[in-house]
């Protein structure tokens, strides 16, 4: 069966749980280009870790996880994923729990499941329907962005003068 270009077919909140990283047009976004390390299933991990490429967390990391000098560097927290610290890294692409502040100094992701006990500090933010943050929404500054210039005079109400 042939589709025609331009039309949109919505993706059910079901179809996102099973495939966060589905868009809404059916296709896949790009998903971390190799995953160096791999926090399992079954695995509680304590203590901090520190990791360049990509790690993936599939269990539990009671700890700080950031990002060594890798300006590449990905995080992928999965639905059955959970990190107990502050987490430091470019990318994050979350749709698991975690308990404290998020820092990602290019680009977070947050799916369906989602879930954030923290402040989330960011330069780009997707959020999909469904993932939650209990804490502030903090955009970082983009150097290479100038700050918008607002020119506008305030207008003052006639009831002021009299």
């Amino acid at each position: 069966m042939k589709r025609r270009l331009g039309t949109c077919f919505p993706i059910s909140n079901a179809s996102l749980q099973r495939n966060p990283f589905k868009t809404m047009f059916g296709k896949k976004k790009r998903s971390p280009s190799r995953i160096d390390s791999l926090v399992g299933n079954q695995t509680v991990l304590t203590g901090d870790i520190s990791f360049s490429g990509g790690l993936h967390i599939n269990g539990a990391v009671n700890g700080n996880v950031s990002a060594q000098q890798d300006a590449q560097a990905t995080l992928t927290v999965s639905e059955q994923g959970s990190i107990q610290g502050e987490v430091r890294v470019p990318r994050i692409i979350m749709n698991g729990t975690v308990k404290g502040d998020v820092y990602a100094s290019e680009h977070i992701e947050l799916a369906a499941q989602a879930r954030v006990e923290g402040d989330v500090h960011y330069k780009l933010i997707e959020m999909a329907m469904g993932a939650e943050v209990n804490g502030k929404l903090v955009r970082l500054p983009d150097p290479h962005r100038p700050p918008l210039a607002l020119s506008h005079n305030p207008v003052h109400s006639d009831a002021e003068g009299v």
